[in-house]
């Protein structure tokens, strides 16, 4: 596998190996609480003022081995003793630390729009959102297509109610982050199917 990619020309290597990458096997099961936190922090990231690239930060199980950086029971253990995510953090790093959250993310038709969408959302962002069920419902004919009026109505929460039951979020038909990014990861994934020499 290390030489498929750079036999390619891409300048990285995924290995599957611990020692370098998350172990990942074909097939595993994946627990829905974390796909769930995957899915609502993946943009996000840890910065210090004056420094321009995002913070890399270390992570470890602080038994089997330490790293200078976050530790799995040291953190779980904070977190029990009340500390919020990012005092965790400025435990671990020091108190210049911030989380803060891509504005634009690649890769997907447009980036959340920073509130959640729900009865009485109105706009273009909301217009979008039905175009991209509309098309998902092609592959998914369980979800219920809908006008693109813009006007996020019931029959757009109805929809995105069905969406997130089909895809293992919480079913609360309000389209928050998770399930913005959700429906642009899956929008893109079934356009792009559908195109030929893809």
């Amino acid at each position: 596998m290390v030489s498929l990619y750079r036999g390619q020309g891409y300048d990285f290597t995924i290995t599957s190996s611990t020692a370098y990458d998350q172990k990942w096997i074909y097939g595993r099961n994946v627990f829905e609480n974390i796909d769930y936190l995957v899915d609502t922090v993946f943009a996000n990231y840890l910065s210090r003022p004056g420094v321009r690239q995002p913070i890399l930060t270390s992570y470890c199980d602080g038994n089997r081995v330490t790293c200078d950086g976050l530790s799995q029971w040291g953190s779980k253990y904070l977190a029990e003793e009340g500390y919020s995510a990012i005092e965790i953090i400025r435990y671990y790093y020091g108190n210049d630390m911030y989380i803060n959250t891509a504005e634009f993310v690649s890769g997907v038709p447009s980036s959340w729009p920073g509130y959640n969408l729900t009865i009485g959302s109105s706009g273009d962002k909301v217009r979008q959102l039905q175009t991209q069920l509309n098309r998902i419902a092609r592959n998914y004919p369980a979800i219920p297509t809908i006008t693109p009026d813009g006007v996020y109505g019931p029959a757009t929460e109805n929809a995105i109610r069905t969406f997130q039951g089909i895809f293992n979020l919480p079913q609360t038909g309000i389209t928050d982050y998770a399930t913005w990014y959700e429906v642009s990861d899956i929008y893109v994934g079934v356009t792009r199917i559908a195109e030929p020499g893809q």
